[in-house]
């Protein structure tokens, strides 16, 4: 069954709250300064015990490996993120709580230092939200007061996180299933508590799922709802002599059916005569045809029959066909079914081939390619394994694995400090992919000549842009031999000022859900396919500028220490 959003909310709201440029606040109310870790405050103390609280400072937040051992990731979460620093404030509670949690050494100025500080001289650079991005590439780049900005870390990196992660996660599902498929998210019982259920339904429908089961985010987000029944409604029914209220009015209101239940039962027979050369079925389940009459009587626009209780081929189908033709007979057209269990693919065509044995049998247009939805613990691997067996679903309900991101639990984004008062800082490890790309960079995209992006380059901020149809060495930042020219037919930069210090100022405007969602989908076409692939995709590259990557190295040896053998 389909719910439109409400007209007073969701999207009508959001675009509303634009025009004024009033940011409102986080949308989970648990989002405040304190929702940190303990040394964030510890170390504010310490800068400002130092006289360094004030250093102006650069901080990138990035990820290092893409998830579900995939090449791509899809960005989410940076409208919480700039709803957080917008309405940034400590409390005259929460520096009561401070002082508890804080040595009793530490100073009554420096609680007065964090009454005063808000984010009014921080400012965000980031990728658009719903773009595709890469390993390295900074997907926000913080800039301002160095203890203010360490404030911000854990939030931040907690708010794109799972975001990204589940986007991403859903985007992987819309290419498996394919374009032409209806995609329902279903996760919210089995969510990791209630703002996981509410974000995942949020971050799913931009990742390219077209509705929600969940009432809370139709509500909140203006996303679209869909529902209809459960095993239990089918089974709290013992038979038709239940049904008390028996008519219907036809969907032009020109007719009245005193009896529908007694339309369904003439229309099940002449489904037993068509099928009896068949041997499709014998007696259906009655208690099972009285819950979807009672349904149907309830819901004549929006009949969709949840048709494996019992036996779907010999029970469910030809009840849902009986309710269906008899809807037909008044006017309205069912929805269709829900398979919940057993093989999928099989029982998909074999309900397809009765819904055109129906169509042409009684000459109703349109009933053979009635929808069939599917549901039962679907993730990416079973779409994939229905597409190579052969299906008939047109719509796929997908709940715990999506929603939980079953098979990779985080995204694993980092915040790292990469300058500091104009002086490059760089994070040095054994292990070459924690080494962190010293300095205020800028990143853009080189697309090719059919259309499709090519590679990522980082540079220095004071660099010259990479300019189409000019040739650019890109290099790998870290292995020398890895290098390649590129004549880019099209350039993309990629940060934009999403946070200048006030809603006020001149930034990029934070767009719908929906503007996002469109996007994204973009994002993804833009994306060669063997990129995009379930198995074996083609790594995507992530470059630097050659004053970049000499840089990278000079700072490296320079700030590595030298050992010395006895």
């Amino acid at each position: 069954m389909e719910a439109k959003p409400m007209a007073n909310g969701g999207v009508k709201d959001e675009k509303q709250n634009r025009r004024s440029r009033t940011i409102h606040g986080p949308t989970n109310p648990m989002v405040t300064p304190l929702l940190t870790d303990l040394y964030q405050f510890t170390m504010a103390y310490a800068y400002w015990k130092a006289g360094k609280h004030n250093d102006r400072a650069v901080f990138d937040l990035y990820f290092r490996r893409n998830p579900f051992g995939g090449e791509y990731t899809v960005f989410a979460g940076l409208e919480e993120c700039i709803r957080f620093i917008a309405n940034f404030k400590l409390s005259k509670e929460d520096i009561a709580f401070l002082r508890e949690c804080l040595s009793p050494k530490c100073e009554d100025a420096f609680f007065d230092y964090l009454e005063s500080i808000d984010c009014s001289d921080v400012e965000v650079y980031a990728i658009a939200e719903g773009s595709v991005v890469f390993p390295k590439v900074p997907l926000m780049r913080i800039e301002g007061p160095v203890a203010v900005v360490q404030l911000l870390e854990t939030p931040f990196v907690n708010l794109i996180n799972f975001a990204s992660l589940v986007t991403t996660n859903a985007a992987r599902h819309r290419f498996v299933a394919g374009k032409d498929k209806l995609l329902l998210e279903f996760g919210l019982r089995r969510a990791q508590g209630p703002d996981g259920g509410v974000g995942a339904s949020r971050y799913c429908y931009m990742g390219g799922f077209d509705a929600t089961s969940n009432c809370a985010a139709g509500k909140l987000f203006g996303i679209p709802l869909r529902g209809t029944h459960s095993h239990a409604f089918v089974s709290s029914f013992t038979g038709p002599d239940e049904i008390t209220e028996k008519s219907l009015k036809s969907q032009d209101g020109s007719k009245l059916c005193k009896d529908f239940v007694s339309l369904t039962q003439t229309w099940l027979g002449k489904l037993k005569r068509l099928s009896s050369s068949e041997g499709v079925f014998g007696e259906t389940n009655q208690s099972e045809l009285a819950a979807f009459v009672s349904y149907a009587l309830a819901f004549p626009n929006n009949f969709l029959a949840l048709v494996d209780t019992y036996d779907v081929m010999r029970s469910g189908v030809p009840n849902f066909c009986a309710v269906a033709l008899a809807l037909n007979d008044m006017g309205y057209r069912a929805k269709g079914i829900r398979l919940d269990s057993g093989d999928l693919a099989y029982l998909s065509c074999e309900t397809r081939k009765f819904f055109h044995t129906v169509e042409n049998e009684f000459k109703v247009p349109g009933f053979g390619n009635t929808n069939i939805t599917a549901s039962n613990d679907l993730n990416e691997e079973t779409l994939d394994a229905l597409n190579k067996q052969g299906h008939e679903v047109d719509s796929f309900g997908i709940g715990t694995n999506l929603v939980t991101c079953f098979t990779q639990p985080a995204l694993g984004c980092v915040f790292k400090l990469v300058e500091i008062n104009n002086q490059p800082r760089i994070k040095l490890s054994e292990d070459v992919s924690k080494v962190s790309i010293p300095c205020k960079k800028r990143s853009f995209r080189l697309y090719g000549k059919e259309g499709y992006a090519l590679v990522d380059i980082m540079s220095g901020e004071n660099e010259p842009p990479p300019k189409a149809g000019q040739r650019i060495l890109c290099r790998h930042p870290f292995n020398e031999s890895k290098r390649a020219y590129v004549v880019p037919q099209r350039v993309e930069d990629l940060m934009k000022c999403y946070w200048p210090g006030s809603a006020e100022k001149e930034r990029e405007e934070l767009p719908t859900l929906v503007e996002i969602r469109d996007h994204c989908m973009k994002q993804l076409e833009q994306m060669r396919t063997d990129h995009m692939r379930r198995l074996n995709p083609t790594p995507y590259k992530v470059s630097v500028s050659t004053k970049l990557y000499e840089f990278i190295h000079f700072l490296w040896l320079n700030e590595a220490p030298v050992g010395e053998l006895q």
